[in-house]
């Protein structure tokens, strides 16, 4: 079930389409115009009247469509979890066990995919005390599939007896998604970061 659709029934109010057959190039503008608010403004700050003003629609187009801004915020975050949905698997029984865990590691970039991935979950972490659920979707859909990717290629690889079985898959993959974070705020730039970690990493784990 997709996040908007859980968050939704989860008692935030089901959006309505007004009875009358959705335009898709109104939805997809009020979507890209609220991904855009919400790397400016963050949650808080970002107004429905902006959103409308943006993508050049009338409040009643938006309300028709979403009752909330919760709602539609939601449905903004979907909509870039699905377009990154095949990021998060990978035919890495192709590549040598080093080649798999570096692309693993890779695919791990938060920016792999939305270069503004970082100002949002920024936004969505600051907003963890006032919208939790927020941090939660962000969690769900965003962070731990990526994580996963490094625990499964992991696993697979211990199986190859590649990996030594003692590794610690979940630390593993939380010390090369932190790093990302890390090289963000340090200000250093992340050109080959993924093969340094793996150089850093692998020969701590390869058998």
């Amino acid at each position: 079930m997709p996040p908007a659709q859980e968050a939704r029934d989860e008692g935030s109010g089901r959006s309505t389409s007004g009875g009358r057959p959705r335009d898709a190039s109104l939805d997809q503008a009020i979507i890209l115009a609220t991904r855009e608010r919400l790397v400016r403004d963050g949650y808080s700050r970002m107004t429905i009247g902006d959103i409308v003003a943006d993508a050049g629609v009338s409040r009643p187009t938006l309300y028709r469509r979403w009752r909330t801004k919760f709602d539609l915020v939601v449905d903004a975050l979907d909509y870039g979890f699905r377009r990154q949905a095949a990021l998060h698997t990978a035919d890495l029984d192709q590549m040598t066990p080093r080649e798999a865990f570096a692309e693993a590691v890779r695919r791990l970039d938060p920016t792999y995919f939305n270069p503004d991935a970082m100002i949002l979950m920024g936004n969505f972490a600051g907003e963890a005390n006032r919208t939790p659920e927020l941090l939660e979707i962000l969690r769900r859909y965003a962070v731990e599939p990526r994580v996963e990717l490094i625990e499964t290629t992991l696993a697979r690889l211990q199986k190859r007896d590649a990996v030594h079985g003692c590794v610690d898959r979940h630390t593993v993959a939380t010390l090369c998604f932190g790093s990302y974070f890390a090289s963000f705020y340090r200000g250093d730039t992340k050109a080959g970061l993924a093969e340094r970690v793996t150089a850093l990493i692998w020969p701590a784990i390869a058998k």
